[in-house]
């Protein structure tokens, strides 16, 4: 506690009693480890040029993208951070092929962590706010994980969350009672409690999404998104603006501090895929986080932390943010699945 602010620390040590008994004692370590690795980036970012951190390497990731020096950087101070540890018994990043297995040694380490280390990379050489998304899960017990250990439901979360390193480095967290925001003390280096209990409004006139993709968009967020920009004069009976910054951090958070729904929906430019976000680094851990502040995250078909993972890279549709708008595209999606089901042509 400093002049009475409530630091990370102690406000993990007042919330141990939210927390399941057999991670009680663990997990507030390791989020105070991850947060270390968190102002290491932070650092990174900051310096930009100056740290040589800007521009693209020659390599690509898993994904087939071509990787920044900065997600590399980022990637490893996490993996480091978390094989020192000793709390992780395996870890998985959206830049890593497999996931990682620490050895198993008899010593049970109780967490399976899995991140994104540098999300919205597209925007480090434009000095755009960028972040980093991280979900813990519980480890199997008394052996090393296999891969299906990380498949688990985004249900399964212990804890997740993200940090923004923007014009201020903030750290998001959910203990899964709760979403709670930190900042960054420049001066003591130390993360204060700024934003308990994080609320998103149920009713939003904002919305997120790539314009660029209209001509693929579904039916049902083509309705949505036209009825939207018709406001007023239609049948949403108030004007919406339209928000995107090609950051999944960025754009999330915004819609934390004051409401708004987050669409990277499925869409016909690339059939072969479901989605364009991966399931086990952002779409379960930033649903985590909103839907314990009140919001909600949908594929426009499923509740995403329903869904059962098939691949540690698996890609899905996020629709995300305010309830009430998620709950209406969720409705349109319906209402065209049932109008293709009765246009189909009968076998």
């Amino acid at each position: 506690m400093e002049s009475g602010r409530t630091s990370l620390s102690a406000f993990l040590a007042q919330e141990s009693s939210t927390i399941q008994a057999e991670y009680r004692s663990n997990l507030p370590q390791l989020i105070l480890q991850l947060s270390t690795a968190i102002k290491k980036i932070a650092h990174l970012t900051s310096q930009g040029a100056l740290a040589g951190a800007l521009g693209s390497l020659d390599s690509q990731n898993v994904q087939g993208e071509t990787q920044k020096k900065l997600d590399v950087f980022s990637d490893d101070i996490l993996i480091e951070t978390f094989k020192k540890g000793g709390l992780v018994a395996g870890i998985a990043s959206e830049e890593v092929d497999e996931p990682i297995s620490i050895p198993y040694t008899g010593e049970q380490k109780p967490f399976l962590t899995l991140f994104d280390p540098l999300d919205g990379s597209s925007n480090i050489d434009v000095n755009v706010s960028v972040g980093s998304i991280f979900s813990i899960l519980p480890a199997p017990r008394g052996r090393e994980p296999a891969l299906a250990d990380y498949l688990q439901h985004g249900r399964k979360q212990i804890c997740a969350g993200y940090a923004i390193y923007g014009p201020a480095t903030m750290l998001i967290l959910s203990l899964g009672k709760g979403t709670h925001g930190f900042t960054l003390d420049s001066a003591s280096q130390e993360f204060f409690l700024t934003h308990p209990n994080i609320q998103i409004p149920a009713e939003t006139s904002e919305f997120a999404i790539n314009a660029s993709n209209e001509r693929f968009w579904e039916p049902p967020v083509s309705r949505y998104i036209a009825e939207c920009k018709k406001g007023k004069t239609d049948v949403r009976g108030r004007d919406f603006n339209m928000r995107w910054i090609a950051s999944m951090v960025a754009d999330v958070h915004r819609i934390l501090m004051r409401g708004g729904v987050f669409m990277y929906p499925r869409d016909t430019k690339d059939p072969s895929k479901p989605g364009r976000l991966r399931l086990m680094y952002e779409a379960n851990p930033m649903t985590f986080v909103v839907e314990q502040a009140g919001g909600l995250g949908s594929t426009g078909r499923a509740r995403i932390l329903d869904l059962a993972p098939e691949s540690i890279h698996q890609r899905v549709a996020v629709i995300l943010g305010s309830r009430n708008e998620v709950e209406r595209l969720e409705q349109y999606h319906r209402d065209d699945d049932v109008k293709t089901k009765l246009n189909s042509p009968i076998p």
